[in-house]
């Protein structure tokens, strides 16, 4: 039960930082400051999403080797990984798709 609720913590803790970082970078732009740049917001993002893929890979090893991490745990990090990695291929696809409309513009 403790190993669920600091995966949970976890979550909550993971998502709060993206919140954080999405609303600084809105913030950022509101006051006097250089605005973050868009390729570092999408840069920034890509790399939690690697982090994120990279601890589920560490929690499915430690579940396979026996070296005391919980189903739970390792689900969890696995579901996060994907989730983070489904949220990022929507962005590029629309993203894509923006390029698609824009290069069809005529002027």
């Amino acid at each position: 039960m403790q190993a669920a609720m600091n995966a949970v913590t976890a979550i909550n803790t993971s998502a709060s930082s993206m919140a954080g970082t999405a609303q600084n970078a809105i913030a950022s732009g509101s006051d006097n400051s250089a605005p973050m740049p868009f390729g570092s917001l999408l840069t920034g993002a890509l790399g939690q999403v690697n982090a994120l893929e990279s601890q589920a890979r560490t929690a499915v090893d430690g579940l396979m080797t026996g070296s005391g991490v919980d189903v739970h745990q390792a689900m969890i990090a696995t579901q996060k990984a994907d989730m983070a990695f489904e949220l990022a291929l929507s962005v590029r696809n629309k993203a894509v798709q923006a390029y698609q409309q824009v290069m069809g513009m005529q002027f």
